[in-house]
């Protein structure tokens, strides 16, 4: 029995600590700059918690929309670029929040993005609103 708590406790440690987010929740953006790059922390942790499972698309727009290079390094996304406004990071993820999550009719987060004739749109599943996505991904 003493070997099964031994084994136990060194899986407990080897596992990754998980937060949680309520339903629908922007996590404020973690970051730091190191050279001449900024390192967004919880990267990973603010795109689960948006809930759309498409880290790719989310690292994409944020490198498009602060005209910056972008590579993936576990959970952090990294930016080869200082960007000195603590702000600015957090404006860029509301953003995609607002365009690509969340209805703007209901304000709801249960959206999907469908394609009909190669025209991108945000459609509500709980209310039925169905948007065009004016934005690249």
């Amino acid at each position: 029995m003493e070997d099964y708590e031994k084994m136990l406790n060194s899986a407990f440690e080897k596992v990754k600590s998980c937060e949680f987010c309520d339903r629908f929740e922007i996590k404020k953006a973690e970051w730091h700059v190191q050279g001449k790059k900024t390192i967004l922390n919880n990267f990973m942790n603010i795109s689960n918690c948006l809930r759309k499972n498409d880290a790719d698309n989310f690292a994409k727009f944020l490198s498009r929309e602060l005209a910056a290079l972008t590579e993936r390094e576990g959970d952090r996304l990294i930016f080869n670029k200082v960007i000195n406004s603590p702000s600015i990071i957090d404006e860029k993820i509301r953003k995609y929040a607002d365009t690509f999550i969340v209805c703007s009719n209901c304000k709801k987060p249960d959206t999907n993005i469908i394609e009909e004739n190669g025209k991108k749109f945000l459609r509500c599943m709980a209310c039925g609103f169905k948007k065009q996505i004016q934005e690249k991904i």
